[in-house]
């Protein structure tokens, strides 16, 4: 595998900033603000909104199997055709036109409300594949994670800030104020639309286009190379174990960023105030666990780093389901009148923390078991594994709070972080780049 030279600074920078841009739709749209909308003002079926937020995980969960059917094919279309900048640019369009559609969603308006979201959802969950294989390209193997860290930590301030404008700009949350409320989407996707331009300028397709053989088209060329793939799947070992650790990490993540604050909302019944400074917090705190965990990989290597993101989300998930007893504890021993709303946001600013660390260090790691001519593909097998397990964990979490209530099913995020941790020990970084240089070329 010939030497990578670290790209330019502008270039970085380009390709970081639709980690900003594609932020402000995780944030507001799935995160924060229209996850919210949704089962309590679209849907409405308070006071537990057991069915909204089973439509939600519902809504979610179609979108992701949609990708996970066609992300690796897509994947290796755009390997074979060195056209990633076509196949992001096209996903990014498709998130920002039915981001923006939502503004004719209105109360009751259930089944456009969830046609629009996995529409949305589909085309963000293809561009976050596109764009992460554009990785291995801008910079040797010890330099992958400080680039990713970078980048996932800017997000979150996209994140932030595109959050901001909805909630300082448009108001509360409520039936009154659903006439501004129509306008997330808008926002969202203009925001979208607007700050990913720098990627689209500065980052560079590399690669050289193949011709198709005579009888081919890229769709039966793209799963021939799939299925080479497949076929040579046991020499890609760490991979598939990463993978399956990844599985496991990344239920327990979809659960978290799709449903933190409906918890919050519905559990904790924190006031607004607190529901503001939980989201600045957590991306401030996500943003720094990002940049941290990031330079932490390129030192402590990215096992080590995975594996310390992991346990940090098994402390946090399991001090967020026992908040109440803790918050009494707490108290006891230091003699104060503290609210479990606001131990809640304690912890909630601890677990940030470890937000993008994970999924940022996990992309890395993509980036160091991919054959340079296959890093399309294999990072539409590492989405398609993500969004397999998102629908796993969405619609897990969705039948078990219907059922038990959201209190007792968030419980499940802890049993699957501790599986991917038990799973991530058996990787071997070093095996696994040594297999991506065997395949160089192919």
């Amino acid at each position: 595998m010939a030497t990578v030279k670290r790209a330019s600074g502008k270039e970085i920078f380009g390709w970081a900033m639709f980690d900003f841009a594609n932020s402000s739709y995780t944030t507001v749209i799935i995160t924060v603000v229209f996850c919210v909308i949704f089962p309590k003002l679209i849907v409405g079926d308070g006071p537990e909104f057991r069915l909204g937020n089973l439509l939600w995980s519902a809504s979610l969960s179609i979108s992701y199997f949609i990708v996970l059917l066609t992300a690796p094919l897509f994947g290796a279309i755009m390997d074979y055709t060195a056209a990633k900048k076509k196949f992001l640019f096209g996903s990014y369009i498709l998130t920002v036109l039915a981001t923006a559609a939502l503004v004719f969603v209105s109360p009751g308006s259930i089944i456009l409300a969830m046609v629009l979201v996995v529409l949305s959802n589909i085309g963000f969950s293809y561009s976050e594949s596109f764009v992460s294989s554009f990785l291995p390209d801008l910079g040797p193997p010890d330099d992958l994670g400080k680039i990713s860290g970078y980048a996932w930590g800017l997000g979150y301030f996209g994140g932030l800030s595109s959050t901001a404008i909805i909630l300082f700009g448009l108001g509360a949350l409520t039936m009154e104020n659903f006439p501004n409320l129509r306008l997330v989407g808008p926002i969202t996707g203009a925001f979208f639309l607007v700050a990913a331009i720098p990627t689209f300028l500065w980052v560079k397709e590399r690669g050289t286009a193949r011709t198709l053989p005579a009888g081919e088209n890229y769709f039966t060329m793209g799963f021939k190379r799939l299925k080479q793939t497949f076929i040579d799947i046991r020499d890609y070992r760490d991979l598939i174990i990463l993978l399956s650790s990844f599985f496991f990490a990344y239920a327990g993540l979809s659960i978290v960023i799709s449903f933190a604050f409906i918890y919050g909302d519905q559990v904790i019944k924190w006031s607004g105030l607190v529901q503001m400074i939980m989201f600045i917090l957590t991306q401030l705190t996500a943003a720094g666990g990002a940049l941290l965990f990031g330079f932490l990989q390129d030192r402590w290597g990215a096992k080590g780093t995975l594996v310390s993101t992991l346990i940090l989300w098994v402390v946090s998930v399991t001090l967020i389901y026992g908040v109440d007893p803790a918050t009494g504890f707490l108290n006891g021993i230091f003699g104060t009148s503290w609210e479990v709303q606001h131990v809640f946001l304690a912890i909630g600013s601890l677990a940030g923390m470890g937000l993008g660390a994970t999924q940022s260090a996990c992309r890395a790691m993509v980036g160091l078991f991919s054959p340079d001519t296959k890093s399309g593909e294999f990072y539409g097998l590492w989405n398609l594994t993500g969004k397999l397990s998102a629908i796993f964990g969405l619609m897990g979490l969705g039948l078990l709070q219907h059922s038990f209530g959201m209190k007792n099913a968030i419980l499940a995020c802890s049993v699957f972080f501790f599986i991917a941790i038990v799973i991530a020990l058996f990787v071997n970084v070093d095996r696994g780049k040594a297999a991506a240089a065997e395949h160089s070329g192919e």
